[in-house]
C-alpha cells in the first residue's frame, strides 16, 4: 500500500461585506502528492474577524489527524488570528477573558474552540494580503464569493467542512436565493448518507441557526426533511426523516 500523502501547505482567509454584514471564509489544504482540498462557508450575518477566525478553526480540526510535514505552517492574512493564538490568548485566559482594559474578549466562543484544537508544533504565519500569494490569493476568492452568497467550484475533499459545488446548468434559472438553499438541502442528503458528523460550528452553517442556539441543544430534533441526532463525540449526524418528502410536496401544492 502506497504510503498517505502528508499536507505540505495550508492556508486560511475570511471576507465580510459590511463587518458587520454577510461573511465567507476559505481554506486550503495542499498534499505531497499534488492533491488540494479546499473547503468554505458562509454566514449571514458576521465580521471580517469572524470569518478569519472560522477559516483557522477548519484547518486545525482537519490537521489534528492528517499526516503533516514537519515544517508546516498554516498561512493567513491575519493579525489577529496570529496574534490572538500565540500571544494574546493567555493572558485573556488568566483575566476570566477579559481584555488588558477589562472589556469582554470578542469571539470568545472561536477562540476558545481554536484553543481547544491547538495542534502541537503547528503555528500560524503570516501572509501579505492580494500580494500575489496563490494560496492566500485563492482562500480570498472562496471567501468572498461565499460572503456574496455565490458557489465556488472547491477542489474535491471528504465532508469535514462545508463544500459546495457548482450547480447544475439547469438550477441557474432559479433566483440565487434558492441555488443557495437547494445546494444546502442537497449537502444535508450527502451529509446523511454518509453518515458523517459535524461538529457545532459546522451545524450551525449548514442549517443557518446561530450558534448559541445550538450549544443549548442536547437531544435530536428536527431541521425541514432531517433528524439532526447527538453523537457520543460531541458532534451531530443528520439522518432523512421517512415523514419529511410527504410535508415538503403540502408545502409546494400549497
Amino acid at each position: 500500500m502506497p504510503d498517505q500523502p502528508v499536507v505540505v501547505a495550508a492556508a486560511c482567509d475570511g471576507a465580510c461585506s459590511g463587518n458587520p454584514g454577510p461573511g465567507g471564509w476559505g481554506c486550503l489544504l495542499r498534499f505531497s502528492d499534488g492533491s488540494v482540498q479546499e473547503f468554505g462557508g458562509f454566514e449571514a450575518n458576521t465580521t471580517n474577524n469572524r470569518m478569519e477566525l472560522t477559516a483557522a478553526l477548519t484547518l486545525l480540526e482537519k490537521l489534528a489527524v492528517l499526516p503533516r510535514d514537519p515544517n508546516l505552517t498554516i498561512r493567513t492574512d491575519s493579525k489577529y488570528l496570529i496574534d490572538g493564538f500565540s500571544k494574546w490568548i493567555n493572558g485573556w485566559k488568566r483575566k476570566g477573558w477579559r481584555t488588558a482594559s477589562g472589556s469582554p474578549v470578542l469571539n470568545r466562543d472561536l477562540w476558545e474552540a481554536l484553543d481547544a484544537a491547538r495542534v502541537n508544533g503547528l503555528p500560524f504565519s503570516y501572509v501579505k494580503g492580494h500580494s500575489g500569494d496563490p494560496d492566500n490569493d485563492r482562500c480570498d476568492a472562496i471567501a468572498v464569493a461565499f460572503s456574496k452568497r455565490q458557489q465556488p467550484q472547491l477542489a474535491q475533499g471528504d465532508y469535514g467542512g462545508l463544500m459546495v459545488s457548482e450547480p447544475e446548468p439547469a438550477a441557474d434559472l432559479a433566483p440565487p436565493a434558492l441555488q443557495q438553499l437547494l445546494t444546502r438541502l442537497e449537502l444535508a442528503d450527502r451529509l446523511a448518507d454518509g453518515g458523517y458528523g459535524l461538529n457545532l460550528m459546522e451545524l450551525a452553517q449548514l442549517v443557518e441557526q446561530p450558534l448559541k442556539k445550538l450549544e443549548a441543544r442536547t437531544e435530536s430534533w428536527r431541521w425541514r426533511d432531517w433528524q439532526v441526532q447527538p453523537t457520543a463525540d460531541a458532534r451531530w449526524r443528520l439522518a432523512r426523516d421517512a415523514s419529511g418528502s410527504g410535508e415538503v410536496e403540502r408545502d409546494l401544492d400549497g
